[in-house]
C-alpha cells in the first residue's frame, strides 16, 4: 500500500491557479493555434529567428499539445514539464539571436507561471515542493 502526499489547499489558492493556469494557457493555445494557421507575420517571426517556415506548424502543435496535457489533471505536471522545455527553448532562440532581455524575461516568466499555477491548484505540487514558513 502507498501513501500519496497531498497537501491542502485553500478554495482561494485553488481558484487563484486555475485563473493563472487559464490566463497562460489561453495565451499558448493562441500562439500553438496562430502557428498552425501560419499567418504572414508568424511565418516572418520564426523566420526571423532562425527557423525554417516547415517547422512552425510542428512548433505549434507541440504547444497546443503540451498546454492540453497541462490543463487535464491527471497530466498536469507532465504538461507542466514539457512547457518549461518548450519555453526554455523559447529562452534558448532569443538568446542565440541576440533580441534583448524583453523575449527572454518575458519566456522565462510565462515559465514560472506555468509552475505558480499548477503550484496553487494542486496539492501533490504543493506536497512535493513545499514553501517554508
Amino acid at each position: 500500500m502507498s501513501t500519496v502526499l497531498e497537501a491542502p489547499i485553500s478554495s482561494a489558492a485553488r481558484w487563484g491557479g486555475y485563473i493563472v493556469s487559464g490566463l497562460i494557457s489561453l495565451f499558448f493555445f493562441l500562439d500553438g493555434v496562430m502557428k498552425l494557421f501560419k499567418p504572414a507575420f508568424v511565418v516572418e517571426a520564426t523566420t526571423k529567428l532562425g527557423y525554417q517556415e516547415n517547422v512552425i506548424i510542428w512548433l505549434g502543435a507541440v504547444l497546443v499539445f503540451c498546454t492540453i496535457l497541462y490543463l487535464v489533471p491527471l497530466t498536469s505536471i507532465l504538461g507542466a514539464v514539457l512547457l518549461t522545455g518548450y519555453l526554455g527553448g523559447a529562452v534558448a532562440t532569443h538568446v542565440r539571436v541576440e533580441e534583448g532581455a524583453f523575449p527572454v524575461i518575458f519566456a522565462a516568466i510565462f515559465g514560472v507561471l506555468v509552475w505558480v499555477g499548477l503550484y496553487l491548484r494542486d496539492p501533490l505540487v504543493r506536497a512535493l515542493l513545499p514553501l517554508r514558513k
